[in-house]
């Protein structure tokens, strides 16, 4: 439909959509941008990726349905809770699942990570009710738009975009202004010898995965108003990934810029291209990065001496 809108409404028709679209792109590449910052977070700290992110963000946005729908709790208020809850479920999941095997071959964390997605999608489908069926989680905002002329402005998406630069920036301040997050940094450029140097590595690793966590459940909270909340929401991590690998696995900014390239490409490529390449669009743009350039936009060629 938005493909014959654009060739049939004339050059103003045409532009309106080619904006619609592109806003629609940012908006998803931002949900897409959360959930790679998780990817990067995790791998800077532990050099390991953790491919149950996406269901994490998917708890989290059943937690927050839950807390409103169970304790009566406003929307703002159900997110807090939630986003706190999952960090804190972050830090065990490190404690108890990924501590132990650390330092084994990096096949065996992959493979942990994996059976942990599908352990919770499983565990999540078997709660009576909530995990069966496909629920609407009924933001303040939800259903809201701003008319800009002829351009229609969907209030979700819009929130979307500016938590996504609110959190970016409270990140970029703890990463460098804060202690934690200095001590993070030196931790993810070397556990030795920031072990050596009397940082806490283990202690700031759970801080880490808690910190992911927390991410992950403000991505599930935004996307639950805009779309549903269901089991297999989590599978948007398919997506994340590639985000991350464009814009660099090790870096943050990367993840931000590959969130919003791989959404944006999307968009587009469901207006312009034939039905279907929408869905391997992602993967296409991860192959010629690949080719073109390995490391991503923002990664730094690594180098081991043996």
């Amino acid at each position: 439909m938005l493909g014959t809108r654009a060739r049939t409404g004339g050059e103003g028709g045409a532009g309106v959509t080619f904006l619609q679209v592109l806003i629609s792109g940012v908006s998803q590449g931002c949900i897409y941008a959360l959930i790679a910052l998780g990817f990067v977070l995790i791998y800077k700290a532990t050099e390991t990726v953790n491919f149950a992110q996406g269901e994490l963000m998917m708890l989290g946005a059943f937690a927050g349905l839950a807390l409103m729908e169970v304790a009566q709790l406003p929307f703002f208020v159900a997110a807090v809770l939630a986003i706190a809850a999952m960090a804190a479920f972050g830090v065990l999941l490190e404690r108890v699942a990924i501590r132990p095997i650390l330092g084994q071959p990096q096949f065996t964390i992959v493979m942990l990570t994996i059976g942990l997605g599908y352990m919770a999608r499983g565990l999540m489908t078997m709660v009576p009710v909530y995990g069966s069926e496909t629920h609407a989680m009924q933001a303040p905002y939800k259903g809201q738009v701003w008319n800009l002329g002829a351009l229609v402005i969907s209030v979700e998406q819009v929130m979307v975009i500016v938590v996504t630069v609110l959190l970016c920036g409270l990140l970029y301040l703890m990463f460098s202004k804060s202690r934690v997050g200095i001590a993070m940094q030196a931790s993810s450029q070397n556990q030795l010898a920031a072990y050596y140097m009397g940082i806490p590595v283990q202690r700031l690793n759970g801080l880490v995965w808690g910190l992911s966590a927390a991410v992950a459940a403000i991505a599930g909270l935004l996307l639950a108003p805009w779309t549903f909340v269901h089991v297999n929401m989590g599978l948007i991590g398919l997506k994340a990934f590639p985000a991350a690998v464009v814009g660099g696995f090790g870096s943050l900014p990367g993840a931000i810029v590959g969130g919003l390239i791989i959404g944006v490409i999307e968009s587009l490529a469901g207006l312009y291209m034939p039905e279907g390449f929408k869905d391997i669009a992602a993967y296409v743009v991860v192959l010629l990065m690949l080719v073109i350039k390995p490391n991503g936009l923002f990664g730094g060629s690594a180098r081991k001496k043996v």
